[in-house]
């Protein structure tokens, strides 16, 4: 570790909070429909589309209604998005003539950009034509991170309302969602990105002569060695930069290229791989003071962000102090070979890492990605050191709420806070309290609900896996602790909605790519009901003035509360996993073994 690692990271922080509050301001005054600067060129667009679609912008919505018109909107996307891949073939802009995607690909691909996961089992340059990225990868990249913001909204709006049925407007929130917040601020982060170096073009991808030929020999099924020599190499080009913009923006993760955020195409310097991180925290942050706004508690708003904020320069201390270790098998074999040599990895792990990077920004990279259920990545987690990948594996373990996907992270948190105020209720013998709403059974079993959802598919998904060697077990690149990771990963992140995985696991098979394509949607649909049904019961509650013994939700001691309930409920559910997972494996490895 280095002064000038921790200043990098420092100055991350402080730009995420310098943002946060004029954006989550703007935020707030669009969803309670207060003018704002961008209305002249907006609100004509906004009218005529409801005219279009036959839109009442004036209706408001119960939580049934809000969660059904949000269903049936996902799962049309979903069926549009899996026909156009069958399809990509014979469809317009597929100048390098890919074939179209296989049935079960297709399905899982359709079901993680429907759910904001964006987990990819495949390479995206030699499978999705230009077409295929564009109308369907980057516009599900807009609207499945418009619904989730929505949903928080709605969650919001259920706090902050008074007896009330009404939850807004799906159609609405959605449509506003990405009119004011996500298009807008696209079109100028594309342009950044463009000028860092961030490709943005249709050519059909070009054709280099290497400067040293390659010879690769290949065993065919027949069993006989056939080697080739290779002169030159296919550079893949494409519309990158605009779906680098919002792949970021909206915490979706999915790269336009298989080496995703580390290829140079998408992300070419530091200064880009900046613009990147900050992009993802960008809006979970904001949304925070958009809670404070709507609630009329601002300070409640800023403890649930530096709730967030205290995970997440845990997880960071913790991967980068991992990372800057040199990995004791090879300083081991350093001093085999000389007594007094040095590390082989003298200034820490740099395996799977890019040099522009380094291991500041790697772990950094790392930390963000999966505090947001975000997904993209500039380092391979997969090359980190035990304790280095046990971080990601835990951010999202802990339900993707240090600061989370865009909307998601800020109402799985405030599912949190109601079962922080039901524990804090518990403890002083009163009915709990939560901005004047009285926390009741119905509540706390809907956010219950909410909870266990999402240990039980990780941990089922899993045990499945490992129990069918031929299906799930095949598959593995590794042996021993670190292969239980690879598969403990993939599905952590598929029901987190998060995207990003321990490559060492080949996931495009067919149990793989369908049992992964019902993990995300658990993880983003089943998960949705019960956070809509405490939104509605919230929302009908009276208001109830503060008393002496009401448990205030504005000091540190909420946010050590909800810190700690956050903790305990990730680690009673996962700490077995985990424990025979990266932890025995970084036991295994100080003792000398590896996998």
């Amino acid at each position: 570790m280095t002064a000038n690692g921790w200043f990098q990271i420092c100055f991350f922080f402080l730009l995420v909070l310098a943002c946060a509050k004029p954006l989550g301001t703007y935020m707030a005054r669009v969803f309670e429909r207060q003018r704002t600067f961008a209305d002249p060129v907006l609100r004509p667009i906004e009218k005529v589309l409801y005219r279009l679609t036959g839109i009442d912008e004036h209706h408001e919505m119960r939580w049934t209604e809000y969660g059904v018109a949000m269903l049936i909107f996902s799962l049309i996307t979903l069926v549009a998005t899996y026909a156009i891949e069958r399809l990509q073939n014979i469809l317009p802009l597929n100048p390098q003539h890919l074939a179209a995607v296989n049935p079960d690909l297709a399905l899982n691909t359709a079901a993680s950009f429907t759910t904001n996961t964006n987990w990819q089992s495949y390479v995206p340059e030699t499978t999705m034509s230009y077409l295929t990225q564009m109308l369907t990868l980057a516009y599900h990249n807009f609207f499945s991170a418009a619904v989730g913001i929505a949903l928080a909204i709605a969650l919001v709006r259920g706090v902050s309302r008074r007896e009330s049925k009404t939850l807004g407007n799906f159609w609405v929130d959605t449509t506003r969602a990405a009119l004011w917040v996500l298009l807008p601020t696209c079109f100028i982060y594309a342009l950044l990105l463009v000028s860092q170096g961030v490709i943005q073009n249709f050519r059909p991808y070009d054709t280099a002569k290497l400067v040293q030929p390659q010879s690769v020999t290949t065993t065919g099924a027949d069993g006989k060695s056939t080697t080739q020599t290779i002169t030159t190499q296919s550079i893949a080009q494409g519309p990158v930069a605009s779906q680098e913009a919002i792949k970021m923006l909206g915490t979706n993760g999915g790269g336009f290229f298989n080496g995703n955020s580390s290829h140079p195409f998408e992300n070419p310097t530091p200064l880009s791989n900046l613009l990147e991180m900050l992009s993802i925290f960008l809006i979970p942050a904001a949304l925070t003071v958009t809670l404070g706004r709507m609630t009329r508690s601002p300070a409640h708003g800023w403890a649930v962000f530096a709730a967030m904020s205290v995970l997440f320069a845990a997880g960071v201390a913790v991967a980068y102090y991992a990372e800057s270790q040199p990995n004791p098998l090879l300083h081991s074999a350093a001093m085999h070979i000389d007594q007094h040599a040095s590390p082989l990895q003298a200034g820490g792990n740099m395996e799977g890492k890019e040099v522009r990077f380094g291991i500041a920004n790697s772990a950094l990279f790392a930390t963000v990605t999966t505090d947001a259920s975000c997904g993209a990545v500039n380092s391979m987690h997969d090359s980190f050191m035990p304790l280095g990948g046990l971080v990601p594996l835990v951010n999202i373990m802990l339900g993707e709420v240090i600061f989370g996907g865009v909307g998601a992270g800020l109402y799985g948190m405030l599912i949190f806070v109601v079962l922080a105020v039901f524990i804090a209720g518990l403890m002083v013998g009163r009915t709990p309290e939560y901005l004047g709403k009285k926390i009741e059974a119905y509540d706390v079993k809907m956010a219950m609900l909410y909870v266990l959802i999402f240990p039980l598919s990780i941990l089922g998904f899993s045990a499945a896996a490992l129990m069918m060697p031929n299906l799930g077990l095949a598959s593995l690149a590794n042996a021993g602790p670190h292969g239980l990771s690879e598969i403990l990963y993939a599905y952590t992140s598929a029901t987190g909605n998060n995207g990003s995985a321990f490559a060492g696991l080949s996931a495009n098979t067919h149990w793989y790519n369908l049992s992964l394509a019902t993990a995300m949607l658990v993880g983003r649909f089943l998960m949705i009901v019960p956070m809509l049904a405490v939104a509605g019961s919230l929302a009908q509650k009276k208001h109830i003035p503060p008393s002496p013994g009401t448990f205030p939700v504005h000091t540190p001691l909420f946010t050590v509360l909800l810190v700690g309930v956050v903790l305990i409920v990730g680690a009673l559910t996962f700490f077995p996993a985990l424990s025979l997972g990266p932890i025995l494996e970084h036991l295994l490895l100080q003792a000398g073994k590896t996998f």
